[in-house]
């Protein structure tokens, strides 16, 4: 009975949405009007309002379904989110100042001498619009204004004059800051949280043990990741359409013709295209900059963004007045300051020290005060010409209310789906394909590019998404990360824009176009740019590392950088050191040799001992990194044989789950209907469908062959073989250059320790005399800093002494006597040190050197960036991990 409610569900939506029915409200009352009926009929009929939901009990129905309005308020309420409105508020501010109508302009001016430059010129501004408005209808209508006529005048097609103003109106949506991508990662973030569950239970239920290695674990995404992802796939996008343009121009120049150019190329015109170009440029460096520098989140960014569009707006509203750059001036003057107070002086009021702490935080307080002054001054600019702010403020409420309310009501869509059993439904679908991954994400991307043609994008991803996006992502075979997801999703939600016959590019398009231009002429041209985005979709789909190498590289390489321990980059830079070893394997055994040669009579000999292993250790790692080479060529070399069985079997016992999950729902049911309605024709109902499904299971289950369990168990010693080698190196080398490192840090910090002994000498004169809570807090602080110069234990407990004595009933001779061994044990210990100093040092800083980047890779602190970047480009791609489920 589910099914019927899910099927009324999609045909109440379906229909509000044809009848032209508002989706802010059709979203929501199909679901609630659904949910009323369910809830009513399993009521009068059955005698329970949960009867006809997928998930039994009512409790577990309501906090499932639509009534759960708590859960969808805090939907929105996700900080990503905060950045729709402050990237709108851009977007309407930069078009409302009429800078795209300047840019237009004078690109059409330089590439129009280049066959099909009017379109290029057209390709080319629209991408720089993308990066700063990202508003479709803004971009269609004023590149249709300004551009059409001229196209259409120099002698352009007509199907090619609007195809190209359509598609490149549609940049915005995939090149960042896009609200798309926003959306979808807001969307993705609770996908990648339930594939993760679902993907650990499915490693627990194949390998029976307790936990999942994180570096199987599903690959998260942000809004930032999203933007990084997407910058490569929009550039081959935009080359694409350039391409084709150039290419028409070349081989069929009655349609795309030259444009001569009329003006003289001198300095003059170098200057006002600098002009125009650089404002814009100057933005998208701030605003995506910021981003990937790490020095901005993407909200945060949001507002660099809103901030940056009124300056603008302020002198391009103001042009050719009287003191029109003075604003934008002295913006740019005060943020100067700031940057460089903030790279000069420490900042923090509370540090406030000196007077030049002093005076760079009042050389910044000023100069935040001239730029908040600019930006007021902007806005006032903004206020009173035209009312231009006035109507930025009321499209942006507008736009960011229509987008906030259709996510409410999608959540509530969603839930309803999902309490009918529809994500079930869905999923069991999808995984029953053959094919695997791809044929379900082939299907998945099929039914969101025909939902383009009579859905709006935010209505896909917050509808579409939610369903699919953790069934694509579960897969261990595909192992795809949420942000190439995200970026595939988004290509092709971008056609929506294009497709008739509700593509709202052509609509914009069709109301500003001439009225030579047929809107048959709109439909064709727009085919070829619709073919160029799925091609995109093509290479973006077998190309993986055009996404994730750019997040990657940032992540790797920035201040937040994973360490080189983190289990997900192990894989990678196994593989980094293995080819070093290959190639310079020489070299690294000559720095070991070297290393044996270091006397080493001035260390301790427990130090001695350690140091004489690690380099044992360093050896063994030739060893050790072939172990891992042979386990896992053996894996592979099985692979062939046992993969086509595995599919076959994890399928049949994927299929039985299923049936089981319907059978241990069904018997729920059965416990609810006995005791509520034992008379029910129900139960007599329900108690043959168990009575199928577990014959059908059983049925399944015995399709198992008999070779499936030794060939299983050979395979698993296999893989537990690739395993242990892995974790013996990687101990090993963590065996192999910690002691190094440890000694290093010692005999480095042998100056701070010869300061320390003066102090210490210092206090044990001050102790007759001295006050007792006084003495005790320089005593902790001592402690405190001969730990960080890794004194000996006998130097700190001679410390730890002397304040015991002085508590409580406080014994100054008792205290003195602690200071004395302190201080002989500081001797001694400066002794061997400085010796060392001489003797060691300078050969283990040669050996770290040589090996750092190898065997000691694992101990750095951060990546290196030779090796951060070969590990980015390393999991830029998909590795697939089925055979470990």
């Amino acid at each position: 009975m589910e099914i019927v409610f899910l099927i009324m569900l999609v045909g109440i939506m379906a229909t509000a949405l044809a009848s032209g029915y508002p989706v802010a409200f059709a979203l929501p009352g199909s679901a609630i009007i659904t949910i009323l009926l369910a809830a009513g009929t399993g009521y009068i009929f059955a005698g329970d309002a949960a009867a006809y939901f997928a998930h039994g009990s009512a409790p577990e129905w309501l906090s499932a379904g639509v009534i759960n309005f708590r859960g969808v308020y805090w939907e929105v309420e996700r900080d990503t989110l905060i950045a729709i409105p402050l990237f709108i508020f851009m977007g309407i501010m930069l078009q409302r100042s009429k800078i795209a109508e300047d840019l237009l302009l004078t690109m059409a001016q330089l590439f129009g001498p280049i066959p099909g430059g009017l379109g290029i010129s057209v390709v080319f501004v629209g991408a720089l619009l993308a990066a700063t408005t990202g508003i479709l209808g803004a971009t269609v209508v004023a590149m249709g204004l300004i551009s059409l006529p001229a196209m259409l005048r120099n002698k352009y097609s007509s199907p090619l004059a609007t195809g190209t103003i359509a598609a490149s109106g549609t940049l915005g949506q995939i090149i960042p800051p896009s609200i798309v991508l926003i959306i979808l990662a807001d969307q993705l973030s609770s996908a990648v949280d339930q594939a993760q569950t679902a993907r650990t239970n499915l490693y627990k239920e194949a390998t029976g043990e307790f936990s999942m290695p994180s570096e199987f674990a599903v690959s998260s995404t942000s809004a930032g990741d999203m933007f990084l992802g997407a910058m490569l796939p929009g550039m081959v996008l935009v080359g694409l359409y350039m391409l084709y343009i150039l290419v028409i121009g070349l081989l069929r120049p009655k349609m795309a013709p030259s444009v001569p150019f009329e003006q003289k190329m001198d300095l003059r015109l170098m200057g006002r295209v600098l002009l125009i170009l650089a404002p814009p440029l100057t933005l998208i460096f701030a605003v995506l900059g910021s981003i990937i520098a790490g020095i901005a989140t993407v909200n945060q960014a949001g507002a660099i963004g809103a901030i940056g569009a009124t300056i603008m707006a302020g002198y391009r509203l103001h042009e050719g007045q009287r003191w029109a750059f003075v604003p934008t001036i002295l913006a740019l003057g005060a943020m100067g300051v700031i940057v460089f107070a903030t790279s000069t002086y420490d900042l923090n009021i509370r540090n406030i020290t000196t007077e030049e702490d002093r005076f760079g935080v009042t050389l910044a307080a000023a100069a935040l005060v001239v730029f908040l002054f600019a930006v007021g001054w902007s806005l006032i600019r903004a206020f009173r010409t035209d009312g231009t702010l006035q109507g930025v403020m009321i499209d942006t409420a507008k736009t960011t209310s229509l987008v906030f309310i259709i996510l409410l009501g999608a959540a509530m869509l969603t839930s309803a789906f999902r309490a009918f059993g529809g994500e079930e439904l869905v999923k069991d679908f999808l995984t029953s394909l053959p094919g695997g991954f791809w044929t379900q994400f082939v299907i998945v991307m099929a039914v969101i590019f025909v939902l383009g043609f009579f859905l709006d994008f935010i209505e896909i991803a917050v509808v579409v998404v939610p369903i699919v996006a953790p069934i694509l992502l579960l897969d261990p075979g595909a192992n795809i990360t949420a942000v190439w997801l995200g970026v595939m999703i988004g290509l092709n939600i971008q056609t929506s824009f294009l497709t008739p016959p509700f593509g709202f590019a052509l609509f914009y398009l069709r109301g500003v176009a001439p009225r030579e231009v047929r809107t048959i002429d709109i439909y064709k041209g727009v085919v070829p740019f619709i073919g160029l985005q799925l091609l995109a979709l093509v290479i973006v789909g077998n190309t993986p590392s055009l996404v994730n190498y750019l997040p990657n590289r940032i992540s790797y390489t920035g201040e937040t950088a994973p360490p080189p321990v983190n289990p997900r980059l192990q894989y990678c830079m196994e593989e980094y050191v293995t080819t070093e070893f290959q190639t310079n394997g020489d070299r690294i055994r000559t720095a070991i040799n070297a290393g044996r040669a270091i006397p080493l009579d001035s260390l301790p000999s427990s130090m001695a001992e350690d140091l004489t292993e690690a380099f044992d250790k360093a050896e063994a790692s030739f060893g050790l990194l072939d172990e891992i080479n042979a386990t896992s060529g053996a894996v592979v070399a099985a692979s062939a044989e046992y993969r086509p069985l595995h599919v076959q079997v994890r399928r049949l016992e994927r299929d039985a789950g299923r049936l089981d999950r319907r059978i241990e729902d069904a018997e729920q049911d059965l416990v609810g209907l006995r005791n509520v309605s034992p008379d029910s024709p129900r139960i007599e109902k329900l108690e043959g469908r168990v009575l199928e499904w577990q014959a059908a299971r059983d049925a399944l289950l015995a399709q198992i062959p008999a070779e499936w369990d030794p060939k299983h168990d050979t395979f698993a010693k296999l893989t537990k073989a690739e395993v242990a080698a892995r974790s013996a190196y990687r101990r090993n080398s963590d065996d192999a250059f910690a002691p190094i490192t440890e000694l290093r840090t010692v005999l480095n910090g042998t100056k701070a320790l010869e300061g320390l002994e003066a102090e210490v000498k210092t206090l044990r004169a001050d102790v007759a005399t001295g006050d007792p809570k006084a003495l005790i807090e320089r005593i902790e602080a001592l402690r405190s800093a001969m730990r960080d110069a890794e004194a000996g234990k006998k130097s700190v407990k001679g410390l730890s002494d002397a304040r015991k004595a002085l508590r409580k009933n406080p014994d100054p001779v008792k205290a003195t006597e602690a200071i004395d061994g302190s201080i002989a044990a500081l001797a001694e210990d400066l002794a061997w040190r400085r010796a060392a100093a001489e003797q060691v040092l300078p050969g283990l800083e040669t050996y770290s050197a040589a090996l750092s980047d190898t065997i000691g890779l694992r101990q750095q602190s951060v990546l290196p960036r030779d090796q951060a970047l070969y590990v980015a480009s390393c999991n830029a791609g998909h590795r697939n991990i089925s055979l470990n489920f």
